[in-house]
């Protein structure tokens, strides 16, 4: 889950991260209100969940309180990549002299968060890395100790950060670190990180993905959440519990198990065809999240044919095949599928499916093999 850059600079400021004086607006009133009580020329910057603002029009830099308003009049009416401007965040111009990048995410493979800062900030820090890897400094952080300062002193040097400014990049950089942690983040970042011309450190722009898996443990954010930024299909998705992402490809997939989903959308590939979705009923899925999670699949356009991989341990090959049929009786669809039960039940399971005519494979490869030969003849019908 996506916070928007104004929620993201407010929880980095409380964990004592200095931001910009600002507020956001919902009206270009609003923002002209905000522009008089702040002095001086503003920046109104569109709030959307998407990147490439400012080269869409979606960032200003006005002087007056009625610059303030046409500027957030005209944003306010904007789409960014498909998306709805609803908000602008209107924040004081900071004078910036130099610009850093300072982010921290959680690094799988040495299952630890890793700190990474460079003195290129501002721009998008893969760009930097594909380019220049040597102006990328990391640090790699034991969650049971947390970010020491002496690891925060060597990205400060590591950068070649005047040393005038260590003490303050020690606590901003400590104070992402908590906020990383406080909010069960996978990536909270600050571009740019400037130095303004009063000699200040201040995050101008800031951006947190949270862990979905861990929103039950924080209600407050959770309901932070934009609506706009999700498709239809993935609110409904949410609603039934299911891990469910949109690709490109016509092999509709639906399976139990995240490692299983990855397993067989790669064999899906192997075959020379591409998965339709990404989608985990997870464990335990009775007979109603197997039908929604089938409904998601045949409503997409794209879908040519589908196939269904079902490892049975906590979950019942037979509430499965109840599922499956429950949803044909309800969706007459002539989408062709291919089924894979294995484990709990699956002789039930497959005798249900079988008596339904959909096609049933006795392992993942047999399966996947079947369901492509599926879609490409749909293609020549």
């Amino acid at each position: 889950m996506k916070l928007h850059e104004y929620r993201s600079k407010l929880l980095f400021s409380k964990c004592g991260v200095p931001i910009p004086r600002g507020r956001v607006a919902l009206t270009a009133h609003e923002a002209k209100t905000i522009a008089r009580e702040l002095g001086g020329p503003v920046v109104i910057k569109a709030q959307v969940l998407v990147g490439g603002r400012g080269k869409a029009g979606g960032i200003r830099l006005v002087h007056t309180p009625e610059e303030a308003e046409e500027a957030a009049r005209q944003i306010l009416g904007m789409q960014i990549k498909g998306l709805p401007v609803r908000k602008v965040l209107v924040d004081e111009v900071a004078e910036i002299r130099s610009e850093i990048y300072l982010g921290v995410t959680n690094d799988r493979a040495a299952r630890c968060p890793v700190m990474i800062a460079s003195a290129e900030g501002g721009i998008d820090i893969e760009e930097v890395a594909r380019t220049h890897p040597e102006k990328i400094v990391r640090i790699h952080i034991d969650p049971l100790l947390g970010l020491r300062e002496y690891q925060a002193r060597h990205l400060a040097v590591s950068i070649e950060l005047p040393r005038v400014h260590w003490r303050n990049f020690i606590d901003i950089a400590c104070g992402l670190y908590k906020a990383f942690t406080v909010s069960d983040a996978t990536l909270a970042e600050i571009n740019p990180l400037v130095i303004t011309g009063d000699n200040r450190l201040l995050a101008l722009d800031g951006k947190m993905v949270l862990d979905d898996n861990a929103l039950f443990r924080q209600p407050d954010l959770a309901e932070m959440r934009d609506l706009d930024e999700e498709t239809p299909t993935e609110r409904e998705a949410r609603r039934y519990g299911l891990s469910y992402v949109k690709l490109d490809g016509t092999i509709g997939c639906m399976v139990n198990g995240a490692g299983l989903a990855m397993a067989s959308m790669d064999v899906i590939n192997s075959f020379g065809a591409q998965p339709a979705n990404f989608l985990d009923i997870g464990g335990g899925a009775g007979a109603e999240k197997v039908a929604a999670a089938l409904h998601l699949i045949l409503k997409d356009a794209n879908v040519q044919a589908v196939m269904i991989n079902i490892f049975g341990g906590i979950t019942r090959c037979d509430e499965v095949a109840r599922g499956i049929l429950a949803t044909l009786d309800e969706f007459k669809s002539d989408i062709p599928m291919v089924a894979r039960l294995v484990g709990t039940n699956e002789e039930e399971g497959n005798k249900l499916l079988a008596e339904a005519n959909v096609i049933t494979a006795t392992s993942l490869t047999d399966a996947a093999e079947k369901v492509v030969a599926l879609a490409v003849e749909s293609q020549l019908q």
